[in-house]
């Protein structure tokens, strides 16, 4: 199937890959840039048709941001967690959605899910506070996904994340990293907000893949796991910084062979060149595992049946081995490029910078998720909800 999204993009990859030394600069993607990949309907490929939304499946979504990150990939980050919001909101309550999107269709929701805030229960809803961190592209939404807990009538407490608007919280600007630092992750502070309980939703039904909004946005793509869908929304990103330091490292060993270097054909190098298909390789297997547990997922969402926790816990697997398979060609390329590959302004240098930040993320913590699948093939309860 044609992704006319992508085609749409790659008219646009010249100009956000000049812009790419801005977004650095000034820590967050340039507004320009929202607009033009908002106008190439890259935000809208995963919401609901009932607000202009196309309902595309996430495996165009991805090939997009992984094209995106090519050039610069904290502009494809930030594309990917706001591009992949509307996917969740699409099972919050309708009138959240509505809430939203009702007056501007192109409203834009970032997150920071660590339940770092603290719920009260009063009429109606809840009184909210807290600090979160990392909510990657804050300055261009006016709603933000937030995590927090609340008492359940057990004795314990209940995993919510919460849809709250621009009105009720403030950004604080703490944003000076090494990494990814366009992508604008700056902190969100909320002091006894009032939040609706419609504008909740529970871990308890995003384990389930369950939620009410699937009464009115029937689609198949909104009943695939959550887990899934957000896990490679971080490392689509990651595998396109990979696949971008590859193609300038190409460009640059081909000039080399045309011109030589120091009277020797660089092309007699072997070691370069394994270095060369070991990287294409691993980007090559983390693409193709994407792809395929995804598709897969739909598969069954499509004939109505029940996704397989196997198919949720390989999904996961292959979603933290290719971040891992990203690094591991990106760093091969780093080292084959030499000096070269620390001199600035540099694809190589900034992507591999970019991709090592966000293999920082907790969703890319290779040995909890790797024995969550071991211990899933053993016949051993998995209790963790991110699956």
């Amino acid at each position: 199937m044609a992704n006319k999204v992508l085609d749409r993009v790659r008219d646009l990859l010249p100009a956000i890959g000049e812009r790419a030394v801005t977004a650095e600069q000034e820590r967050r993607v340039p507004a320009e840039t929202i607009r033009e990949l908002t106008e190439a309907g890259v935000f809208r490929m995963l919401q609901p048709s009932r607000f202009g939304g196309a309902e595309e499946s996430p495996v165009a979504f991805y090939e997009v941001i992984r094209t995106i990150a090519t050039v610069c990939p904290s502009t494809a980050w930030v594309s990917s967690v706001l591009g992949a919001h509307p996917w969740q909101l699409a099972l919050f309550d309708p009138r959240a959605q509505q809430d939203v999107w009702g007056e501007d269709p192109d409203t834009l929701v970032s997150s920071s899910y660590a339940p770092t805030g603290k719920l009260t229960p009063v009429d109606g809803g809840f009184e909210m506070s807290g600090r979160w961190s990392f909510s990657s592209g804050c300055d261009h939404a006016d709603w933000a996904f937030l995590g927090a807990v609340v008492p359940n009538d057990k004795g314990g407490a209940d995993y919510l994340t919460v849809l709250v608007p621009r009105a009720d919280y403030r950004i604080e600007d703490v944003w000076h990293v090494s990494g990814l630092s366009g992508t604008g992750s700056n902190d969100i502070i909320v002091e006894k907000a009032f939040i609706p309980a419609y504008r909740t939703y529970s871990a308890a039904d995003q384990s389930a893949l369950v939620g009410p909004g699937q009464e009115v946005n029937t689609a198949a793509l909104y009943r695939i796991s959550f887990a899934s869908v957000f896990s490679n929304t971080i490392t689509a990103p990651i595998i396109g910084a990979a696949q971008g330091a590859y193609e300038s490292h190409l460009r640059r060993q081909r000039e080399r062979v045309r011109l030589s270097y120091g009277g020797q054909k660089v092309a007699d190098d072997p070691f370069a060149q394994v270095r060369i298909a070991r990287a294409a390789s691993e980007i090559d297997a983390a693409i193709l595992q994407q792809e395929r547990n995804i598709s897969e997922q739909l598969r069954y969402a499509e004939a109505g049946e029940e996704i397989p926790y196997e198919l949720r816990l390989r999904t996961r697997r292959d979603q933290v081995r290719g971040t891992e398979r990203a690094i591991y060609a990106i760093d091969l390329l780093f080292e084959n490029s030499g000096g070269h590959s620390i001199r600035k302004p540099n694809v190589i240098e900034r992507n591999w910078r970019d991709a090592h930040a966000g293999n920082a993320h907790v969703i890319n913590d290779v040995e909890r998720a790797l024995a969550m699948y071991g211990q899933g093939e053993m016949g051993v309860e998995v209790t963790e909800r991110m699956v």
